[in-house]
């Protein structure tokens, strides 16, 4: 596939740690370092294969992960010992730094909260309703925004339950980006919500799978559509915020690299 999805708006390789830490549910000033290297080394090459754009940050992050392993599987000595009493424990740094980095996005996660209507200037009475923040119509059900690792994750399932085809009798398919764009819009505009799975039904092949996946994170960066997950029941579904109009999306508005 030639298309590309360039992910300047999700997160980046701290934030993939971060998840697989909560994930697995260890403690970060103990990282199980060989469990969550091959799971972010999974992650990465899953990006890959979707043609995802993965930055450098992301590959200089995984041989940071390797590096820090190789120490940690070397012979215990006592020589050994001592340089790493002087040296300390090999992932200290990267402990360092996702605690630093968790510090600043907790911050930046309660700053966004705050109902703020200007950094510097403040204006009386009420804001217009046409400029108040929309919200998902199932808000007050306890939702919570998602991130692309968490879509990954469920997108894995969904691979995972995708008929395997086996042949040599095969019919290309010809799935295209802007195709499910379309179809995404068209269930949108029929409900307020859908959820995720509902893309994806029990007979979608994996070309299918991948292209409507790519399709929907095409419209999240847009700013079309908007993803969320009950903190209830874990269900992900996908809505049209209120301020976006249009429910078509055109080919000539989808950027593609060869």
């Amino acid at each position: 596939m030639s298309y590309k999805v360039k992910l300047e708006i999700f997160e980046g390789p701290l934030d993939l740690l971060l998840h697989l830490i909560k994930q697995n549910e260890v403690d970060i000033y103990d990282i199980p370092i060989s469990i969550i290297t091959a799971q972010y080394l999974e992650y990465v090459e899953m990006m890959k294969t979707l043609n995802l754009e993965v930055a450098g940050e992301f590959l200089l992050m995984a041989a940071t992960l390797i590096h820090i392993k190789s120490k940690m599987l070397l012979p215990f000595s006592e020589e050994a010992g001592e340089e790493k009493e002087e040296g300390g424990d090999p992932r200290q740094e990267l402990i360092r730094r996702l605690l630093e980095y968790q510090k600043y996005k907790e911050a930046s996660a309660q700053l966004e909260q705050m109902m703020i209507l200007g950094r510097d200037t403040f204006t009386k009475g009420q804001m217009p309703a046409g400029d108040r923040f929309q919200i998902c119509p199932q808000e007050e059900g306890g939702l919570v925004n998602l991130s692309l690792f968490d879509l990954l994750e469920a997108l894995k399932d969904v691979l995972a339950k995708a008929p395997k085809t086996i042949g040599f009798d095969i019919a290309l398919e010809h799935i295209t980006i802007a195709d499910r764009i379309n179809f995404i819009m068209e269930l949108l505009s029929k409900e307020k919500s859908i959820t995720f799975f509902s893309l994806f039904p029990s007979s979608s092949s994996r070309a299918m799978i991948v292209t409507t996946f790519l399709a929907m994170l095409e419209l999240t960066k847009m700013k079309v559509i908007r993803i969320y997950q009950s903190e209830q029941d874990g269900v992900i579904r996908l809505y049209v915020p209120e301020s976006s109009s249009e429910l078509g999306v055109q080919d000539s508005e989808i950027v593609s690299q060869e």
